[in-house]
């Protein structure tokens, strides 16, 4: 199917999906709404407590305070939400770097990885578990989601293959160029990974916090459920879990938005009606990012006095530009 054509049914998908929601919206559960929102928050905030702590560890003679940090952290999330590519990582970095004094890009983004350490296992159990309820599509049938960005790579492998070697050839590249142009690069990556050197400390203050966020998710996708009708349990909220995990992992779309609506679809299909599914499906989708958007530009404002999160992109691209090239040989 043309790339064309596979957009458009993408995007007729999408439209239908939200006809339902706005249909819906007469049925949905405020309070449940708001309870799972706030729990959104609470997973946020969880989570920016355990990156300060590993950026204490990094810098332990510097002064700065986690307000800053917990806005940098919500912000980037915020912008994530709303705009494809990721650009919230930029804003993250930036931001850290200028609440953080003598504090280096390399270090900054080496301690994003302290996360991936523990959130890579809990998702993998996750993935895992969801596959074992035998509720996620065959590879094979992957190409009929009606997602254009799974269904497009799935029907073309070769290209997805292809992309997949070029972007780790990208990286091993950019990882070569760094280390022979940047003398002390390796050496501020040791640091932003300080805290995994002492594993109680690790534990204590980062991998804590990082459970407790999850806990808060979990529940926050309980009470989503509850908020759209559909019957909240552990089990479902794993299940969306893991739908909202894989769907991450397609840029093309803000928080992989079309994939997520397709997994959903399947995962549900035959438990929740199709109206009610799409409804959910799209509010849920619709209810974060606009919650986390708001909230990313809420703490830009207060911490940071500025709502404009397109100057911090270019900002933030032309200081890091500025930090590598005094250190090239």
């Amino acid at each position: 199917m043309p790339p064309l054509v596979a957009f458009g049914d993408s995007v007729r998908a999408f439209f239908s999906a939200v006809e339902a929601f706005v249909s819906s919206l007469a049925a949905v559960s405020w309070g449940p709404l708001a309870l799972a929102l706030l729990l959104h928050a609470a997973y946020l905030t969880l989570r920016s407590r355990g990156w300060f702590n590993a950026l204490r560890a990094a810098y332990p003679a510097e002064r700065f305070r986690w307000r800053n940090i917990w806005a940098a952290y919500v912000a980037a999330v915020g912008v994530n939400s709303v705009v494809p590519a990721r650009p919230g990582a930029i804003v993250r970095l930036y931001l850290t770097r200028q609440t953080i004094p003598h504090s280096s890009y390399a270090a900054i983004a080496a301690s994003f990885l302290i996360e991936v350490v523990f959130d890579i296992p809990v998702a993998l159990a996750v993935v895992a578990y969801a596959v074992s309820q035998g509720v996620f599509p065959s590879l094979p049938g992957a190409p009929s989601l009606p997602a254009f960005d799974l269904g497009y790579l799935t029907r073309n492998p070769e290209l997805t293959l292809f992309a997949i070697t070029l972007i780790g050839v990208a990286l091993m590249a950019a990882v070569a160029v760094l280390s022979v142009r940047v003398r002390a690069f390796w050496s501020h990556v040791r640091q932003g990974l300080t805290v995994l050197g002492d594993r109680p400390r690790w534990l204590r203050q980062v991998v804590a916090w990082q459970a407790a966020g999850w806990l808060a998710r979990i529940a926050g996708f309980w009470f989503m459920l509850e908020a759209f009708g559909i019957e909240p349990s552990v089990r479902n909220a794993l299940l969306v879990m893991a739908v909202q995990g894989l769907s991450t992992l397609f840029p093309f779309t803000p928080g992989g938005a079309g994939a997520q609506q397709a997994l959903l679809a399947v995962v549900f299909a035959g438990v929740v009606g199709g109206g009610q599914l799409a409804a959910y499906a799209v509010g849920q989708q619709v209810a974060i990012a606009a919650f986390s958007f708001a909230l990313g530009l809420a703490a830009l404002a207060f911490v940071f006095r500025t709502t404009d999160w397109r100057s911090i992109v270019r900002r933030g691209k032309a200081d890091r530009e500025g930090e590598e090239t005094p250190s090239a040989v």
